[in-house]
């Protein structure tokens, strides 16, 4: 049934290609026929399935199949228009939009007709409020299906089931996303935006994906108001879900009392400081206010793996190289649209290292790791080590591969924590997200860790586990 769902999209992209008569009218039409054609018999095929419950078992090989296929067809666009003329660049490109990472192959995206420029963007934020939480909010599942697909599709550590069924947090998440969405579409649509360039960036910026409709992206408008605007609503999508809920409640207190958003709030302020202070020391910049707005919306752009860039953040020296990667790595809060290791995990680990620094001298101690006043079940901690432990040598087994192929090692190190974060950018001449050059192997590598990274690294990694296969 996904697959049908899908097609909507992809028509509503033909849609967009019809208005503006693009030649991507037909590619994206027969793009769609195929679609629906597979997902209508693989629906009428499962109709006479005797068993629809599923267990966590069923629950991660179906999330991670939904996305390779919905990738392979996802691609069809570029290939039958003919903007990509391979598979490996089309696949890493549809990859990179639904994982909302945003680095892309294509360095001139404003050759692109209005419908391909459409369904990127889609991608993107179909993929920021994941794929199967989309179908957990409009196809509720019969038994424990629904639990199993939206736990291993969704990013939280522990997920605070504010509502008894996981179909209704499913519907919540959705209309809050729908609801972001539209009220940033009107913002930017006030300012130097027109309605089409607007809703793109509305998609992308929620999504936390970064595909932009322009080659220099938001420095295109080059306006203040735009800059402020997209920088809170990437901060507000790099925000757990559930606290943006009460917030619509009337509990925003929940919000300000979060730890973990405390943390995040935390890590975007002082590094924006710090180099705002180095920047105005080293004569980068004479107008104060202009150089805190760019900082302010790059690390933000940053540590939410949204991926805009709007200057060239390079040249801002190796201090700052170092503060990327940081920000790259642990990026937002769990729950939310944005990748990486997640602050929630970071705190967990920090409070962690900072009791076991405790039972040094107390060793008879029991201190467990408290978060907003409770207490971290052990076998969650445990969970978290594990997680951060994987995390970092996905990083660099995926930095080996590049630097065989040659890559240097600021560029590989960047590349690969951009691909498993989601974040798009990376270092060097890859700072721009743009990585037409790079080898097939590098691309597809790059792929695997997009979706390793998507999909919090258990579901799609215990998939190779042969005791997953085991009865």
């Amino acid at each position: 049934m996904m697959h049908v769902i899908e097609s909507c999209f992809l028509l509503g992209a033909t849609g967009v290609a019809f208005w503006y008569d693009g030649s991507d009218f037909y590619p994206l039409l027969i793009s769609f026929c195929v679609m629906i054609s597979v997902g209508a018999l693989l629906w009428l095929a499962g109709r006479s399935a005797s068993q629809t419950y599923a267990g966590r078992r069923e629950g991660s090989l179906a999330v991670a199949l939904t996305w390779l296929m919905l990738t392979c067809f996802g691609m069809l666009p570029y290939l039958l228009g003919g903007y990509v003329d391979n598979v490996t660049d089309a696949f890493y490109e549809t990859m990179s939009g639904f994982t909302t990472t945003g680095a892309s192959i294509f360095r001139e995206v404003e050759t692109l007709p209005h419908g391909i420029l459409f369904w990127r963007s889609l991608t993107q934020w179909q993929g920021g409020v994941g794929i199967i939480v989309f179908t957990v909010a409009l196809l509720p599942l019969v038994g424990g299906g629904a639990n199993q697909l939206f736990d291993a599709e969704t990013s939280a550590i522990m997920h605070e089931h504010f509502l008894p069924r996981i179909t209704q947090i499913a519907k919540r998440f959705f209309g809050i996303y729908v609801l972001i969405t539209c009220v940033l579409t009107l913002l930017l649509w006030l300012g130097p935006m027109d309605f089409f360039d607007a809703l793109n960036h509305a998609m992308t910026t929620v999504s936390s994906g970064g595909y932009s409709t322009k080659n220099n992206g938001l420095v295109f408008w080059d306006s203040p108001y735009i800059y402020y605007v997209t920088t809170f609503f990437m901060f507000v999508a790099a925000l757990n879900f559930t606290l943006i809920y009460f917030l619509f409640k009337g509990k925003g207190s929940k919000i300000t009392k979060n730890e973990e958003t405390r943390y995040f709030a935390a890590f975007i302020l002082i590094p924006t400081l710090l180099m705002l202070v180095l920047q105005l020391i080293h004569n980068h910049g004479d107008n104060v206010e202009q150089v805190f707005r760019t900082t302010l919306f790059q690390i933000t752009s940053l540590i939410t793996t949204t991926g805009f860039v709007v200057t060239d953040y390079v040249g801002w020296g190796s201090i700052f190289t170092m503060i990327a990667l940081i920000l790259m790595t642990v990026c937002g809060c769990a729950g939310s649209t944005a990748g990486g290791l997640k602050m929630g995990r970071f705190v967990i680990l920090i409070k962690n290292t900072k009791n076991e620094f405790k039972k040094q001298t107390h060793p008879n101690a029991v201190i467990p790791v408290r978060m907003n006043g409770q207490v971290i079940p052990e076998h969650i901690v445990q969970r978290v080590q594990t997680f951060a432990f994987i995390y970092l040598a996905l990083i660099i087994t995926g930095s080996a591969v590049l630097l065989v192929d040659g890559q240097s090692f600021d560029e590989a190190v960047g590349l690969a924590v951009s691909a498993i974060s989601n974040v798009g950018p990376a270092l060097g001449q890859y700072a721009n997200g743009v990585v037409a050059d790079l080898d097939e192997v590098v691309k597809w590598t790059l792929a695997f860790l997009m979706v390793v990274g998507r999909l919090e690294i258990f579901t799609v990694l215990a998939l190779f586990m042969p005791a997953f296969w085991k009865r």
